[in-house]
This record gives C-alpha cells, sequence and structure tokens, in this order.
C-alpha cells in the first residue's frame, strides 16, 4: 500500500464483477492480463482517459471505447470488470496489476503535448527516475525513458514496451527535480 502497487489474481466468471484491489487508495493505472489464454492482450485502464476506454500495453493504436470496466471508475477500495471474455473469460486466471499514485514517489496522469521541441512542463512534485508515456489519440509507441540512460538531459535514450526493438534514441525527456519536460 505505501508504494502504491498491487498484484491481484482472480478467476474469470463470465458475468462483470468487482475485483479488490487492496491498496486502499483509487488505483490511476491498472493493467490485467488472462493467463491461460494468448488470444488476449493487455488490457490497460488509466483514469486519464476515462472509464469507457481502454489502451493495450502490446500495441500502438489509440485509445479505444468499450465496456471493459462497466463504465465505472475504480475505487480505494474494487476495480469494476465487464463480462467480457477480454478481462473476465469463465474459468481463465488473470492478474492485475494495480497502480495508485503516492505523493513524492509515483504520479499517473496526463499532458498534452503542444508540438514543440520545448515541450510542456509535466509536474510531479518529484524527481523523476523512470517515465513511460504512452500517446492516447493516435497511434503511438509506448515509451519509457529512465535516468540511468544516458545519465544526464536530454534522456534521448528509449525502450519501447510495445516492441521487441533495441534501445533507440529520440523523442528527448528532461528529467527535472519536480517532473518533466
Amino acid at each position: 500500500q505505501s508504494a502504491g502497487f498491487s498484484i491481484v489474481s482472480y478467476t474469470g466468471t463470465g458475468s462483470s464483477a468487482s475485483v479488490g484491489h487492496g491498496l486502499n487508495a483509487e488505483p490511476h493505472l491498472i493493467i490485467t492480463k488472462n493467463r491461460d489464454s494468448s488470444s488476449y492482450g493487455w488490457y490497460t485502464y488509466a483514469k486519464a482517459i476515462g472509464n469507457t476506454k481502454y489502451l493495450t500495453l502490446e500495441q500502438t493504436s489509440a485509445a479505444a471505447t468499450f465496456n471493459l470496466w462497466q463504465d465505472t471508475t475504480a475505487t480505494s477500495s474494487v476495480f469494476y470488470l465487464s463480462s467480457n471474455a477480454a478481462v473476465m473469460n469463465s474459468g481463465d486466471n488473470y492478474v492485475a496489476y494495480c497502480i495508485s499514485p503516492v505523493a513524492g514517489y509515483s504520479a499517473i496522469g496526463s499532458y498534452t503535448a503542444n508540438g514543440s521541441s520545448d515541450g510542456p512542463f509535466v509536474h510531479t512534485g518529484f524527481a523523476v527516475a523512470w517515465l513511460m508515456t504512452k500517446r492516447t489519440n493516435s497511434t503511438g509507441s509506448w515509451e519509457i525513458h529512465d535516468l540511468r540512460r544516458p545519465g544526464y538531459n536530454p534522456q534521448d535514450e528509449r525502450l519501447l514496451a510495445d516492441g521487441a526493438n533495441a534501445e533507440a534514441s529520440g523523442n528527448d525527456v528532461d528529467f527535472l527535480s519536480n517532473g518533466f519536460k
């Protein structure tokens, strides 16, 4: 709870359900995966895009509208799943990674790009060490930047969560003492 992270296992029932996450805080990011079938991807709930949309961690596609979360925002005790087989196939085993923001430690949210090489400042309230971003209104990769590669600003080396690509450069990010740019 103090790190804002929980790992939940549940078994699909084929019916809509609520699942306890144990965080005692509202999760802003939930990544689900069917452990019994490769037919279903890493379906991702993000509070910042709303409870009627989802992303898939292994794909570059924009946020899609579909009722995976019962169109209901997660609470401080449960998150909601529809009867859709992607998140609740009867008899299948699932894992859900639930993450809530913790002041001074982690932040989960959204920002709007400005199309400039001097992008917008995003306030987190702490020095950023690891950052994952995903464009939600169009196609775009899940980009991961971290403080250790290259170890100075701009952080231009990145990994892509949705691909098997080697490390690449570009899409520079500056890590600041209270956020990123």
